[in-house]
């Protein structure tokens, strides 16, 4: 009796303990973990486009200070670098928060600067050094599969098994409220200087999105445009993310409109960190479709030049073009701005100083060179932008990179114990009892016989 017990017993605690490791298998979510992340794609030209991070965590209703965690990456080749620093907030509202990458034309509570590779990873989410979350997708090593373009998905978390799934068409949330911690405010210093006015399409063709306020940094070195706003009819839009030396930054109408053309001439200030307006763009009216507003060197007197161009550039050097494109067959007439049939061009003499335009038949003036624009001491000038650069000397003494690697492995050991144990189990009551089986055995077979 007593050793039917220990089978009754031995059997009992096996399946409990199969129902165990059945629930063990799915992953726990931590209380801050990632949700969603999208490598982004290149789609109508634009590339990174989607490309985000999801940050999501368990309990909503209450402000948790995120003091001691970073954001990390790895990437293909195996080097891990921070991708954001997280410790100067605190997120005070909402289920998720996301990162985008910083030239990404959508905006986000908190950018990076290295893009997301189609495979690669983990992502790790550390606090305190320790790893509260990771996810990978390498395809290998027990990493998701990678990213393709040919079928554009996002990894997007399941709570419920705590794994992570390839999803098409995953739309992020508004995304939460994150607050710098208030023992660590944020000095109210310049962090814009140097960044000015470039570019502005307000008369859009089709949707108001195609609207945009484009900046150039004219400093010889990065610069972080969190904490600076663009004013426009006395109301503040903030800006965030990085612009690179000499570089361009998109800014999207996308929480305000601008006037398409404006009766009055429209006023768009751009306001640092500190209070101080930097740079004042006045768009003026006989804005047209198709067109943007751009800035494109300096007169001899070293006043600002700017033209309506038909060539809009978005986050690239500005390029003017006077009159439309016209379509194969037709040329431009530059008194009207139309376009009109090309016509045979008898031969004409044009007077001194002029040259005859072959496909208007008109004479023009030969334009004069007004020579280069002469930079102060301690500046040169960007023959590609018009603009006087401050001159800086930098050795790369302050910006070496040590990368680092990561490494990461996963087993299901307690499943592989716990068969063994059941395993060597069985064989062993077997053995112990095989004359009772036996006996058994033939009692059985003897009443089916009957």
């Amino acid at each position: 009796m007593k050793k039917f017990l220990l089978l009754f017993m031995f059997v009992v605690g096996s399946v409990f303990g199969l129902i165990w490791v059945g629930d063990a298998g799915a992953l726990e979510v931590p209380e801050i973990y990632i949700k969603a992340v999208n490598p982004g794609y290149t789609k109508d030209g634009v590339s990174n486009v989607g490309e985000m991070i999801e940050i999501g965590r368990k309990n909503s209703d209450t402000p948790i200070s995120l003091a001691g965690m970073t954001l990390s990456y790895t990437n293909s080749s195996g080097n891990e670098a921070i991708l954001a620093d997280l410790s100067k907030y605190i997120w005070t509202a909402g289920e998720t928060f996301y990162l985008r990458l910083a030239s990404s034309l959508e905006q986000a509570q908190i950018s990076y600067t290295k893009t997301l590779a189609f495979g690669a990873g983990p992502i790790t989410l550390m606090w305190d050094g320790e790893v509260l979350d990771s996810v990978c997708w390498n395809g290998k090593d027990g990493c998701y599969k990678v990213f393709t373009s040919a079928n554009p998905t996002t990894l997007v978390r399941n709570l419920e098994t705590g794994d992570f799934e390839h999803v098409t068409d995953y739309a992020v949330s508004d995304g939460g409220v994150l607050e710098f911690m208030d023992d660590e405010p944020v000095e109210t210093v310049s962090v814009c200087k140097g960044v000015v006015f470039s570019e502005i399409l307000s008369y859009y063709e089709t949707l108001q999105s195609e609207q945009f306020v484009e900046l150039y940094n004219n400093n010889s070195e990065t610069t972080r445009l969190d904490g600076c706003f663009i004013k426009y009819k006395n109301k503040l839009y903030p800006l965030n993310g990085l612009v690179g030396p000499e570089g361009y930054f998109v800014r999207l109408a996308t929480d305000f409109k601008l006037t398409k053309n404006p009766v009055s001439s429209g006023v768009l200030e751009l306001i640092d960190a500190d209070g101080t307006v930097l740079d004042k763009l006045i768009y003026p009216n006989g804005q047209r479709k198709g067109t943007s507003y751009v800035f494109i060197g300096y007169d001899a007197s070293g006043s600002e030049i700017w033209k309506i161009t038909y060539a809009p550039t978005p986050g690239e050097a500005n390029n003017y073009q006077e009159f439309r494109t016209c379509e194969e067959g037709k040329v431009i007439n530059e008194t009207t701005g139309n376009c009109v049939k090309v016509t045979s061009v008898s031969e004409k003499i044009c007077g001194e100083g002029q040259f005859l335009n072959i496909l208007t038949g008109r004479c023009k003036k030969i334009p004069e060179d007004t020579g280069v624009k002469e930079c102060k001491e301690g500046y040169y000038l960007n023959e590609e932008t018009g603009r006087c650069k401050k001159l800086h000397n930098n050795d790369g003494a302050n910006f070496a990179l040590v990368p680092e690697t990561y490494s990461e492995s996963s087993s299901f050991v307690a499943l592989y114990l716990v068969l063994g144990v059941v395993g060597i189990g069985l064989i062993y009551i077997i053995y112990e009892f095989r004359h009772e089986i036996l006996r058994w055995l033939k009692k059985l077979v003897g009443r089916l016989d009957t």
